[in-house]
């Protein structure tokens, strides 16, 4: 179990072999979509009438699966099954629990194309997004398994000779919460489940609305792994009925939430609340939103700038926290930047994602559809439409990818987070007003800077304040333990997944000193 942690490869779909293959994956599970799935409480299946409806969004008529949906009493079972799972879990070994993790990353990465058709109809990803989002949930597991056994010895710190001898171990810190986005509906969801557990915590999951179904297929993973009854509890459902009960719950030690901000900030409040009965302040993780800048200096590869911008600003319909958002280009190269990302963005397709050509699928759902456009409204107002600005949700909730030119720094477009696939474009007339511009809002999360000015990317390394920061590339693409993610400000609390302190959050350490 030591050996070294290698991310997991991307498909080739140019292999006409590879495309087979997925296409194959693709029919497979269109014969499942449809089934009803249970929650799952102390590893007993409970099948509940009330259901969430997970539809595809890019045919809102064809019903992925129907999933039953927890009750706040359904919360309190699961609550206290993970208290109960928890007596025994915390005492496994590292090397037991990480095992379980490696065995589950084996099953899935046999089952690998199965997973990502999944994404394809429920998140309606296209094909290389939804095989780099499974890629990045087998990831999870292998590196924090890795990362735990790191971990299980403690830090060494010193003794007194012939005085004491002195310890420093790490240890659980209980039951939490894991409240997982839909955009990242498998890779986010296993990973910030799993981590907690590896640390020696049992773990309640409501996953995203919009995606249970591939959250339930990851808890069949687990269980096929071999991970005890209990451990993690399969609870979806309403914020506003289980969420809120379940953070302010006085057993919960720990919330570990990625979503919006406005969710994020009511959790972080609620969170901080100490209630009777709560022995502890809640450790709490949060990742919220972005809104991500490219800058673009005045000596710069231009190429390299404007597939920059359009995989970023675009790439899975720019439902992305780390999604650019907003090209910052200086004056003596804006014109020819924003020509060319118009002329490439004119050429990106948009439609069914279980079509291998079409560049981009839908928005989520309804209420994403609704608040792109109007967005997409705000701008017309705000700045120049160069492209795009319209969308069709008679079948799918698909919305052509959006360029807005000569926006100024302030205005909504260039300061409010869309989640959709608009990008706004503003001129700066020197490098310090490129870097004014890029730190002018809220959030921090990530930001790239093309530039082959070597003071100007130095600069740009202690200047340009995001979480992380990318030189002459696209800001989106993290990959687990070689880019760990998680940004500063209203962008969250830096939690930085996929890192190497990241199990940190579900520890805390104990020193114990012997007399000799």
């Amino acid at each position: 179990m030591t050996w070294d942690y290698k991310h997991e490869p991307f498909t080739d779909f140019s292999d006409s072999t590879n495309q087979a293959a997925f296409k194959e994956a693709l029919a497979l599970v269109k014969k499942e979509l449809g089934k009803e799935y249970p929650i799952v409480i102390g590893g007993k299946k409970i099948f509940t009438e009330d259901k969430i409806v997970s539809e595809n969004p890019s045919n809102h008529k064809e019903i992925v699966g129907y999933v039953s949906k927890a009750s706040r009493d359904h919360a309190e079972q699961a609550h206290e099954a993970a208290q109960e799972a928890f007596k025994t879990w915390k005492t496994w070994s590292a090397e037991s629990r990480s095992a379980i993790l490696f065995r589950a990353a084996g099953l899935i990465r046999k089952r690998k194309h199965e997973f990502s058709a999944y994404l394809v109809y429920e998140a309606g990803k296209p094909w290389k997004e939804a095989d780099a989002d499974t890629a990045e949930g087998i990831d999870f597991l292998e590196y924090y398994g890795r990362q735990m056994l790191s971990l299980k010895d403690g830090v060494k710190i010193h003794s007194r000779e012939q005085v004491e001898h002195n310890q420093y171990n790490y240890i659980p810190l209980g039951v939490g919460v894991t409240i997982s986005p839909w955009n990242f509906a498998f890779a986010i969801m296993a990973g910030t489940t799993i981590a907690p557990v590896v640390a020696g915590n049992t773990v309640l999951l409501k996953p995203a609305s919009t995606t249970p179904v591939i959250a339930y297929k990851f808890m069949e993973i687990l269980e096929e792994a071999g991970l005890p009854a209990g451990v993690v509890n399969f609870i979806p459902g309403s914020g506003s009925e289980i969420g809120d009960y379940l953070v302010d719950h006085p057993k919960t030690a720990f919330v570990n939430f990625t979503g919006s901000k406005d969710v994020g900030v009511r959790i972080y409040e609620r969170a901080a609340k100490v209630h009777p009965g709560q022995k502890w302040f809640k450790r709490v993780a949060i990742e919220m939103g972005g809104k991500d800048t490219i800058i673009v200096d005045n000596d710069s590869n231009i190429e390299t700038a404007v597939q920059s911008i359009v995989q970023s600003a675009f790439g899975f319909s720019g439902q992305k926290c780390s999604a650019c958002s907003r090209a910052v280009i200086h004056e003596d190269v804006y014109d020819e930047v924003l020509e060319k990302v118009v002329a490439e963005t004119e050429k990106l397709t948009v439609g069914d994602p279980t079509d291998y050509t079409n560049y981009m699928g839908p928005v989520n759902d309804q209420a994403a559809f609704d608040k792109v456009k109007q967005y997409i409204e705000i701008g017309s107002s705000e700045g120049k439409l160069m492209v795009g600005g319209t969308g069709d949700n008679s079948t799918g909730y698909f919305v052509n990818p959006t360029v807005f030119a000569d926006v100024a720094p302030d205005a909504r477009l260039m300061q409010e987070e869309i989640f959709g696939p608009v990008v706004a474009f503003s001129k700066a007339k020197d490098f310090d007003h490129l870097l004014e511009i890029a730190n002018n809002t809220e959030y921090g999360l990530t930001g790239a800077i093309i530039s082959n000015n070597r003071e100007h990317l130095e600069r740009a390394r202690h200047e340009f304040h995001v979480g992380n920061l990318y030189f002459n590339r696209s800001c989106t693409g993290a990959i687990v333990g070689y880019q760990p993610f998680g940004g500063f400000n209203m962008s969250g609390t830096d939690s930085k997944a996929g890192g190497p302190d990241h199990l940190l959050l579900f520890l805390q350490p104990k020193t114990v000193s012997d007399a000799l």
